[in-house]
């Protein structure tokens, strides 16, 4: 019960929660107004920095989803150049987080980290299609348990400044677990083939919980 009213937050947040704090108290010595203000500051970066424990399928038949956010976008695409796949076809999901959504990003399923690819970039909103071009990014080809292949991006958006990678290259990871996170708003793209969708846009999800797709 106290895990849902205070999960715990992801590493990323303690410093940044530990600057809220001390301005906190910096401003309760100027203004009762002010101290207030950063009161509600700091919640949200509780808030925002929060990793709650999910619970996944463990069916990897299914994909779940890699983010929260908003399903802005299911479409049919050539794969990334940046990982050698711009010649195969993919069914890519566009999944939008904003500043209020859960940050850590997930495995939709089992395998390995084949390939990971980081691209610096632009700060675009996260949002506008252009993004996925354009924008800072970093990039999973993963190998699953059928040697298929699925690519999940994390790409940067108008607010965040860093991406974090928490995985690495040839690690085996198990459906849901955590892959890394984007501090701020930001937007998750995953690429896959020959499964049937279940998601469709406008959607909510939630990372390591809600189902995408199916053989």
């Amino acid at each position: 019960m106290m895990d849902n009213i205070f999960p715990k937050i992801h590493r990323e947040g303690y410093k940044f929660l530990a600057i809220s704090l001390i301005l906190s108290f910096v401003f309760w010595l100027i203004s009762n107004f002010l101290a207030f203000i950063m009161i509600l500051i700091t919640i949200w970066v509780y808030y925002f920095f929060r990793d709650p424990e999910r619970v996944s399928i463990n069916d990897d038949k299914f994909l779940i989803s890699p983010a929260d956010g908003l399903i802005t976008e299911i479409k049919e695409v050539q794969g990334p150049q940046e990982l050698n796949l711009e010649n195969k076809n993919f069914t890519r999901v566009s999944i939008f987080m904003n500043v209020f959504n859960c940050h850590v990003n997930r495995i939709p399923t089992s395998g390995k980290i084949e390939e990971i690819f980081y691209k610096p970039g632009k700060f675009l909103n996260a949002s506008l299609d252009k993004a996925s071009e354009e924008n800072e990014r970093n990039y999973y080809k993963i190998i699953d348990k059928n040697n298929k292949e699925i690519v999940i991006v994390q790409i940067a958006g108008l607010v965040a400044r860093r991406i974090v990678c928490e995985v690495s290259k040839d690690q085996e990871l198990k459906q849901g677990d955590r892959i890394g996170m984007i501090r701020f708003g930001s937007r998750v793209d995953l690429f896959f083939n020959n499964k049937k969708i279940l998601a469709k846009v406008g959607q909510n999800v939630v990372a390591g919980e809600s189902l995408l797709a199916v053989e």
